[in-house]
């Protein structure tokens, strides 16, 4: 019999180490369908609730795995439906490939049913490489090149397959003019910089007396080198988000994120340094690095796109994080005055004991700070961590100590909600061996991830560790974009767009064969986690926390946090006793300064 397009499509995917495609059923791709279905499901075709939780599960897999992550939707709204997590591959810069159906040729242009312009759709999401197969004698370059680049740019790229090419004959480019054959595989390369670039940059980094140094995800490779680094000058490192499972938070010179969802250590040494090292990471905000003519500063990153933005550095060494560190550590000087590290590390033990005394106190009826400071203690050495967006990074940023073994991520450019769920279903199939965690707030989980628990539920058996915990801060409001209002607009909580139902998490989870419970009492937080940590199934915690719990940026003053304070007076008069009474004294409690200035209004703690 002979070998028809979608046959062949799956064949090179087999070719490329394929082992997953995250995807949802639809006529566009029906010849596909069938294709899989002859091919004994290789590669394994894993079936979301939704085209969305299929590119965000392929973004989580790629994350995990460090290798290209596969979905596959039907033509029209399938297509659409996988924008946003394609965007989010797209701008955490992780390698993604969407093969997508589309309407017959000749249908092409006849406003036909479902026929949405794919080309021009997926024009910015897939700029580096989109194309759509029209016949046969495109296979196998097609596929290679969306392969190769998606690994080589970490992008995504698109790859369009009418119905009825899908259902064509293979039959492969021949030796002959307009013909473009193609081969397998990429080889490995590192670039790194000129010499006399690692040489300057040596300059400014022995000349320096306070260094800091900020990580991103391109640091991922080189965490013996940074160790080293930070150990001969004497640094202090802070980490971005997507960098946070670079380092481990236990090294006593890591001061932790960095931002409005950052340390007080990590504002610190960037307010105070003298000399600014970052290393595979595109952080945006600016205002969190060191006044500009603050501090004489070098760039690494492998990306010439990405080079030198953010911070007018002196230097922009383009090349792979590890290989220039090895070369850059040849030309440096041990620095004696440890006056500067010894400081960090006072910063960051203090930081440490301010988030213990932050997780104690009070709240109706749990602090959310304390759910992620009980997690802590308990996480898995090879536990694999992903956190929504909303308030739940900001705990995942601040009380969550990654070490050994531990992997974590979120969406960190797009901050879209609703990752969490399906990014942790990605990981398991990346690593069906290892305990996976997501950390969700109820907004996000009522958008999807309750519905992705049916697909954990559908595929967990297959899994060598079952374990996937969900854990919920179920306050009954969107909070993150609750507090933004009040911080930034000094505007009160309004009711009809922040308030979301209330509804039994656990409860549903058990209605689906899984396992879960609720929690209301500080007391239960702890034995809830070892619970759930000793399943053998997906578990859902439903953790009741107090919405009034603020997220409070390194930089707050006590202006600024009483004027949120004030806002939810206003907008929360149920509770405006106890929070008049109560609020000011539980905010000072969580700023990290060992004093408060109240004679000089405005000023940040000390």
């Amino acid at each position: 019999m002979s070998q028809k397009v979608s046959d062949h499509i799956l064949q090179r995917l087999r070719e490329w180490d394929v082992e997953h495609v995250f995807a949802y059923a639809g006529d566009g791709i029906n010849g596909l369908l069938a294709a899989w279905g002859r091919a004994d499901n290789r590669p394994e075709f894993i079936q979301s609730r939704h085209e969305e939780m299929s590119a965000f599960q392929a973004v989580g897999y790629a994350k995990f795995s460090g290798r290209v992550g596969v979905c596959a939707a039907t033509s029209g709204p399938g297509a659409i439906h996988l924008l946003n997590g394609l965007y989010d591959a797209k701008l955490d810069h992780v390698p993604v490939v969407a093969i997508v159906g589309q309407t017959n040729r000749s249908a092409m242009g006849g406003s036909y049913q479902q026929e949405v312009d794919l080309l021009a759709l997926y024009k910015d999401v897939a700029s580096d490489f989109c194309e759509m197969v029209t016949v046969p004698e495109q296979l196998p370059n097609v596929i290679d090149r969306a392969m190769r680049t998606a690994y080589a740019r970490r992008t995504v790229t698109a790859v369009i397959v009418p119905a009825d090419v899908q259902e064509l004959d293979y039959s492969p480019p021949t030796h002959s003019f307009k013909m473009v054959p193609s081969s397998m595989g990429m080889g490995h390369h590192a670039p790194v910089p000129a010499d006399e670039d690692v040489q300057r940059a040596a300059q400014i980094l022995n000349d320096g007396e306070k260094v800091a140094i900020l990580i991103g995800q391109g640091a991922r490779g080189a965490r013996a080198e940074v160790e080293q680094l930070a150990d001969v000058l004497g640094a202090g490192v802070a980490k971005a988000l997507l960098g946070k499972d670079v380092l481990p938070d236990d090294l006593p010179y890591v001061t932790g994120a960095i931002g409005l969802l950052g340390t007080r250590p990590s504002y610190e040494l960037m307010r105070d340094c003298d000399t600014l090292l970052v290393i595979g990471s595109s952080f945006p905000y600016s205002q969190f690095l060191p006044e500009f003519g603050q501090a004489r500063a070098v760039q690494i990153d492998i990306d010439p796109h990405m080079i030198g933005l953010r911070y007018p550095f002196e230097v922009n060494l383009v090349g792979d994080a590890r290989e220039t560190l090895k070369r850059l550590l040849t030309q440096l000087e041990r620095k004696g005055d440890r006056t500067w590290r010894d400081k960090v590390e006072t910063d960051v033990a203090r930081w440490w004991d301010v988030m213990q005394r932050r997780a104690a106190v009070d709240a109706d009826p749990i602090n959310p700070e304390y759910v992620f400071h009980a997690l802590d203690e308990r996480l898995p050495m090879d536990a694999i961590i992903t956190a929504d967006s909303g308030s739940s990074a900001n705990w995942y940023a601040r009380h969550l100590r990654l070490r050994g073994d531990m992997r974590g991520s979120l969406s960190g450019t797009l901050a879209t909600m609703g990752p969490g769920v399906p990014y942790a279903i990605g990981a398991k199939f990346a690593h069906p061996d290892r305990p996976a965690i997501a950390l969700v707030g109820d907004g996000a989980m009522q958008m999807n991830g309750m519905m992705e628990m049916v697909t954990a539920a559908k595929y967990f058996r297959q899994w060598e560790d079952p374990r996937l915990v969900v854990a919920v801060l179920n306050n009954g409001d969107l909070n993150q974009v609750t507090w933004e209002m009040r911080a930034m607009s000094g505007a009160p909580r309004f009711e009809e767009s922040q308030h979301i139902p209330d509804l039994p998490y656990a409860e549903i989870a058990e209605r689906l064969g899984l396992q879960g419970v609720r929690v209301d009492k500080p007391e239960q937080v702890g034995e809830a986690w070892e619970q759930a940590l000793a399943a053998t199934c997906p578990f859902v915690i439903d953790f009741r926390t107090d919405p009034a719990v603020p997220p409070i940026p390194p930089h707050a003053t006590l202006d600024q946090i009483e004027a949120a304070a004030a806002s939810i007076l206003k907008g929360d008069s149920d509770r405006a006793a106890m929070i008049k009474q109560g609020f000011k004294a539980k905010v000072q409690d969580m700023l990290p300064g060992r004093r408060h200035r109240h004679d000089r209004p405005g000023t940040e703690a000390d």
